[in-house]
């Protein structure tokens, strides 16, 4: 490797992890905003929570590499052109394509690995992190108590303390809780509402090693129930029952076990969200798209032949005929006078028949415009695959020649380009899959819109860039614009000068 090449890449790689660093960061951030409220008050341990962010981060991976190219490779050369570094390449007869060709060979590697990531990492992090993320959305708070207020999330308990006294860190017995109200409530049968009410003076919860079960240690109070015989007890209209006795059992000492089950995360089975395209790899992809072409091909065929069912015919093969030959004229009134009266109203009928039509037509013309855009949405995502790719070849393009141009490294005005090309690159995708999921536009246009619009600019900048263009000198413009001014202040004079001659 020569010292030239040494001197790019080393310039490179730095800025490059950085920023790949600083995006996935940032959009981790963005998620944790988004789904705060989910993720409070969820008791998460740290192996979830961090197994999330690490489904997450992979996600952000193809996102972040074109925007970690990008300002890479536009500080790299920045600095190059701030230094004289590149004057100095130039002078020695060094072209800048070949200063740009480790970098090239880097950037082509760099979109080879975003293809594999994007085919083999991307569905496999899909399916985990959102499965794991429904799972912590689905759900139920931690268990907290709140003074004066009835608690309800426990399912078939409704409970209220009046004051709660917080244990010092080395009890093991958790907080203090005075007035407690513990109504258990039955729903077997024909059993509803609160069966059983405890009341305590005072009490500790606390939950087991597993957390699997809650504890009410409960001290200095009574527990009231009622008692009822299913031969003898009946039930009003109200759900209250007659004949019931009620007992009251005293008590100084009483322990409550609770269970948790209904706590904490449940893992739900990843296959029921392997349907999405975004857990698929190109070759399944591919494949549904082929089965979902086949469906939607056999059923537009089979609306014809189907909607026969909808018809009724008045008149048999033979006699149809006759009809058939006969003119249009007085006859068709004439005949529909002879109609028994124990015929049905033709009107009527016809009607019905055209509504069953109409309505059958309407649900297939829908079911067929769905399957559609599940086709195109199967098709966009196997054409995202490529897309992600290029872009990242592309981004070097602009990036490298807008380096060289600018001649300014550092993170001033290359971040700022930088973020512009590369909010230009995602509304460019977002307006592109839009439009080619709504069946607007080829799918293959919207899926390589944002790539077909910057090629361009990125072999535009790479032209000015070979031949030294001074495209984002100010001088540049106002020395061009002073000309205008003067020019247009001749023609002026002169048309003055003709005027009076």
């Amino acid at each position: 490797m020569k010292k030239i090449d040494k001197l790019v890449l080393g310039s490179f790689w730095g800025p490059f992890f950085l920023t790949l660093g600083v995006v996935i960061f940032i959009f981790l951030m963005r998620l944790l905003m988004f789904y705060i409220d989910e993720f409070v008050s969820k008791d998460l341990d740290m192996a979830t929570f961090g197994r999330l962010l690490f489904y997450f981060a992979l996600l952000t991976v193809p996102t972040a590499l074109p925007l970690a190219v990008l300002l890479s490779s536009l500080m790299t050369f920045g600095n190059l052109g701030e230094f004289f570094e590149l004057t100095a390449l130039k002078s020695a007869g060094i072209s800048l394509t070949r200063a740009m060709r480790p970098l090239l060979i880097v950037a082509i590697f760099i979109s080879v690995f975003s293809f594999w990531f994007n085919n083999v990492v991307s569905p496999w992090a899909n399916l985990k992190g959102y499965s794991l993320l429904y799972d912590i959305k689905t759900a139920k708070a931690t268990l907290n108590l709140k003074e004066g207020i009835f608690y309800n999330d426990l399912p078939g308990y409704s409970i209220k303390v009046d004051k709660k006294v917080k244990a010092s860190k080395e009890s093991t017995t958790g907080d203090l809780l005075k007035g407690l109200v513990i109504y258990k409530q039955a729903t077997n049968g024909m059993e509803t509402g609160n069966r059983e009410i405890i009341l305590a003076d005072s009490g500790r919860m606390y939950t087991d090693k597993d957390r699997t079960y809650l504890v009410f240690e409960l001290f200095n109070g009574n527990d009231y129930q009622e008692y009822t015989d299913n031969n003898t007890v009946s039930y009003a209209s109200d759900g209250t029952s007659k004949g019931a006795q009620f007992v009251r059992n005293g008590f100084k000492n009483y322990r409550l076990v609770i269970s948790l089950e209904s706590f904490g995360i449940k893992r739900t089975d990843e296959n029921q969200f392997e349907y999405h395209e975004y857990m698929k790899n190109l070759s399944e992809l591919a494949s549904l798209t082929d089965s979902l072409r086949k469906d939607y091909k056999n059923t537009s065929l089979s609306v014809a032949s189907t909607s026969r069912q909808y018809y009724s015919y008045q008149f048999k093969a033979d006699e149809a005929a006759k009809f058939q030959k006969a003119k249009d004229g007085k006859w068709v009134d004439s005949l529909l006078r002879k109609q028994d009266a124990t015929r049905p109203d033709f009107a009527q009928t016809a009607l019905s028949q055209a509504q069953n039509v109409l309505n059958y037509a309407t649900s297939n013309v829908s079911y067929l415009a769905e399957k559609e855009k599940s086709v195109w949405k199967y098709q966009l995502e196997s054409h995202h695959k490529f897309t992600q790719a290029i872009s990242i070849f592309v981004m070097f393009l602009i990036g490298a020649s807008m380096g060289a141009i600018i001649k300014k490294g550092g993170f001033g005005l290359p971040v700022l380009i930088a973020i512009v090309f590369f909010i230009f690159l995602y509304v460019l995708t977002i307006a592109g899959d839009k439009y080619a999921k709504d069946g607007l536009i080829w799918v293959p246009i919207g899926a390589w819109l944002a790539n077909l619009v910057l090629f361009p600019i990125g072999l535009f900048l790479m032209q000015r860039a070979r031949y030294d263009s001074r495209l984002f000198d100010k001088d540049v413009y106002i020395i061009a614009w002073g000309r205008l001014k003067q020019k247009w202040a001749q023609r002026r004079q002169q048309a003055v000068t003709g005027g009076m001659s």
